[in-house]
């Protein structure tokens, strides 16, 4: 008889991704006849402009199925490093542009780049849910800088240089934030830059601020990595298509991990980027503002029902809701709201000991599915209270 299987340390410290259990479940529910209303996942549910899926079919067309160079395709390097100077007035060259499967492997390999067995990175706490696990799964550990409703969930240089240790290996920033919609200023984001440890700027949720200037870390700092890509902005979760802009010196080793890790990717999905960047602004500005429509909606209706918002959330498509009034247990509330008021929420404990107490919703959907939506929570709570 087989033993029991024994997985090694990296992959049984893991936790689950709370958010996908709590989807899968809203599937099952759905392919068993009820009606959920689905606030919990982050994934735009726009269609992917029509100028980015013809010139994927094009490239099909044309026979340009076969793996692309290690790198990415130069075109799409190219007006990538021209999008950033364009929009930062910095002056990044398409060198230091890297292609990866979405922008999740980024981060997995600017870590594996950074981090040795018992290093550390800084982040705040709460933070987007892998982030931690990327982290420990490559020997290192994560160092948190507790925020919450008195910091506006905003991540500062002096918190953060409070941190800092001989282990410290980078600060990771994010934003437009992933779970409070919380967007840093220039000026913080320089202080944090002038710590003088190296930064990773996840800037997925970037062309989705709805107040105030966006900034990106590489304005404030060369030495800077950015993790960024096309999921969020627009609308292309399924294409797997991400990047980093990384230091000159970096280039070469995650170029080593692509090859033996990756090989390159998906080839059809970069022309869809290419046609993304050159052709899909006007799709992008009217899903901007319908978002930013969404926010508005979002947060009116929850004021409306007395529920306190941990920061008033100003890019992204989130916004994290306090609910230490009605449970200290953010996961069964989760669930229990699932199964009585047919509404999917993510669990604030999916982001860290500092989400606990708090629910992200996402508008990621409709008005019509938001307000319906608020409308069973609103019974939910009643029920409960």
């Amino acid at each position: 008889m087989i033993d029991k299987v024994k997985l090694p340390h990296r992959a049984s410290e893991i936790t689950p991704f709370l958010v996908m259990d709590i989807l899968e479940k809203a599937k099952k529910m759905e392919a068993g006849g009820e009606d959920i209303v689905h606030l919990e996942v982050g994934e735009p549910d726009f269609d992917t402009p029509l100028s980015v899926r013809e010139a994927a079919k094009e490239a099909i067309d044309r026979g340009q199925t076969g793996y692309a160079p290690s790198l990415g395709l130069p075109e799409l390097r190219e007006i990538i490093s021209e999008d950033y100077n364009a929009r930062y007035g910095v002056n990044i060259t398409s060198e230091r542009v890297i292609i990866t499967s979405g922008s999740s492997p980024a981060l997995q390999m600017i870590f594996a780049s950074l981090i040795n067995e018992g290093d550390e990175v800084i982040m705040s706490n709460p933070h987007y849910a892998c982030y931690e696990n990327f982290v420990k799964f490559f020997g290192g550990h994560a160092r948190f800088v507790d925020l919450g409703e008195k910091e506006d969930f905003r991540l500062k240089s002096h918190a953060v240089s409070g941190k800092i240790s001989k282990k410290t290996r980078a600060i990771l920033v994010n934003s437009p934030a992933n779970p409070t919609g919380v967007v840093l200023s220039g000026s913080e984001l320089e202080s944090i830059c002038n710590l003088n440890v190296p930064v990773i700027s996840d800037e997925i949720y970037h062309g989705l601020t709805y107040e105030g200037d966006e900034h990106s870390v590489l304005e404030f700092s060369d030495d800077a990595f950015v993790v960024n890509g096309f999921s969020k902005r627009y609308a292309m979760t399924g294409w797997r298509l991400g990047y980093a802009i990384v230091p000159h010196d970096y280039i070469r080793p995650l170029q080593r991990l692509i090859q033996n890790f990756f090989i390159s990717a998906p080839t059809i999905s970069q022309w869809g980027g290419l046609a993304a960047l050159k052709y899909a602004g006007e799709d992008l500005q009217l899903m901007k503002e319908e978002f930013r429509k969404r926010r508005d909606y979002i947060v009116e209706g929850l004021g409306k029902m007395g529920l306190k918002l941990g920061a008033r959330p100003e890019g992204a498509f989130y916004v994290l809701v306090n609910v230490k009034d009605f449970t200290n247990d953010s996961l069964s509330f989760c669930y229990d709201l699932l199964d009585k008021g047919k509404v999917a929420l993510t669990p604030g404990i999916d982001f860290g000991s500092g989400g606990e107490g708090y629910v992200r919703l996402s508008y990621a959907n409709s008005i019509e599915r938001i307000g319906e939506g608020l409308q069973r929570i609103g019974k939910y709570l009643e029920m409960v209270s």
